[in-house]
């Protein structure tokens, strides 16, 4: 994984329902190879006390293209003993200037989620 400090993809994982962080949460990060149309997986983290996963890739690997984050919301659940509707989430989302800084954050509880850009 990549220095969190360095990083220009980051994310932050909210449980809504419980009104407190996802701790523990295993997420991946994937990229779109744009002539064959299949995913590479890049590399993997887990959502650390605060819900954050901030070392995900380095400036020097980040380009332009397509990529993914994938929670593992169901292994979340699973671990508070209980059972959701989303087994895992994917965020999908284009980067056309990675000179710019990314923040991904994901609110959900165990029936919904939503994402936004954040700063």
């Amino acid at each position: 994984m990549a220095a969190a400090e360095s990083s220009p993809l980051t994310t932050h994982v909210l449980n809504t329902g419980d009104g407190v962080p996802a701790s523990r949460m295993p997420v991946s990060l994937h990229r779109l190879d744009s002539q064959t149309m299949i995913w590479s997986m890049l590399s993997v983290g887990t959502t650390n006390k605060d819900g954050r996963c901030s070392a995900l890739i380095s400036r020097e690997a980040f380009g332009p293209g397509m990529y993914k984050l994938r929670f593992e919301t169901g292994s979340y659940w699973e671990t508070l003993g209980q059972t959701c509707f989303y087994p895992y989430v994917e965020v999908v989302f284009s980067i056309t200037d990675p000179q710019q800084r990314f923040h991904l954050p994901l609110l959900m509880s165990r029936f919904s989620y939503s994402t936004y850009r954040g700063s």
